[in-house]
């Protein structure tokens, strides 16, 4: 996980923290606050879901970049090599 990444779970678990906190201590009745508190968390966790997939599709795209470079550097070898066996 990269920096702003570390930076963005950070913040999203303290906007976490302080919605709950708010929560708790809001007036409200008991049963409302902890249908709020849930909402709060399953919006929470439907964000780190998000985020994840998102990390989870730059490391795909990132795979096939590298893969792709591999095979591009095994082909010119190969070819390189081809060369070389031809001319002996």
């Amino acid at each position: 996980m990269n920096d702003n990444s570390k930076v963005l779970v950070g913040l999203l678990a303290g906007l976490a923290a302080g919605a709950a906190l708010g929560l708790l201590f809001a007036p409200d009745k008991g049963s409302e606050t902890r249908d709020k508190l849930s909402q709060s968390l399953k919006d929470f966790g439907d964000s780190i879901k998000d985020k994840a997939a998102d990390e989870i599709n730059n490391l795909n795209s990132l795979k096939d970049k590298v893969v792709s470079s591999i095979k591009s550097k095994l082909r010119d070898v190969e070819d390189e090599y081809s060369s070389e066996v031809e001319n002996v």
